[in-house]
């Protein structure tokens, strides 16, 4: 899975793009929204991962291009990392009417999908980006532990097993808590730190 890496994402997109079994297609259609698969460097050491796409997002097709975009653009160049360095998806690939949480068996339906992202790209480090996140990558990964909330595991470094070795699982707020609480961005900043150690190895 070396040279052919950008291929095996390319078919990830077309396959999202037909997916016409999806409850969310018809939403996208009617909307001229685009799903919105994933960005950046597919030979990334670290992949952010979302919930779903915001309208922002769906209208362009890219993930956190709005304001929590700008947020997560200003905590990476904190550590000194570019954004086309990393690699940022969510679970569900489609917006959710009403940027409701995703539903069960939408989850069920996209989750394979960044399932292949992760093995295809091979990061060292999946940073969760919110609460809904964290709990689906923690219990996919079996490292879930009952009762875990953000508020304790924020900017810790949890240790994982991958199809392709060993990984690190970094829970950190979504980026637009900071817009929300302006303190939330210091705690970012604060969490961010804990990817340094990820930056520039292969």
């Amino acid at each position: 899975m070396s040279s052919d890496r950008t291929e095996q994402l390319r078919a990830i997109k077309d396959e999202i793009l037909n997916l016409t079994e999806s409850p969310l297609y018809d939403y996208r259609k009617r909307n001229n929204y685009y799903p919105v698969i994933g960005q950046g460097n597919h030979y990334a050491q670290i992949m952010f991962i979302g919930e779903a796409p915001g309208k922002n997002e769906a209208e362009t097709g890219r993930p956190f291009c709005g304001a929590s975009g700008r947020v997560l653009d200003h905590l990476l160049a904190s550590i000194g990392v570019p954004r086309a360095d990393v690699y940022v998806t969510n679970i569900v690939k489609d917006r959710p009417p009403n940027n409701r949480d995703p539903l069960k068996t939408e989850i069920d339906l996209y989750a394979p999908f960044l399932e292949r992202q992760i093995d295809i790209i091979q990061p060292r480090a999946l940073a969760t980006l919110g609460r809904f996140s964290m709990e689906f990558v923690l219990r996919r990964f079996g490292v879930y532990r009952s009762g875990a909330r953000i508020s304790q595991l924020h900017g810790t470094v949890i240790s994982a097993r991958a199809a392709y070795g060993m990984i690190s699982i970094v829970p950190l707020y979504h980026p637009a808590a900071a817009l929300y609480n302006a303190s939330q961005r210091g705690t970012l900043e604060d969490d961010f730190q804990a990817l340094r150690q990820f930056i520039g190895s292969q």
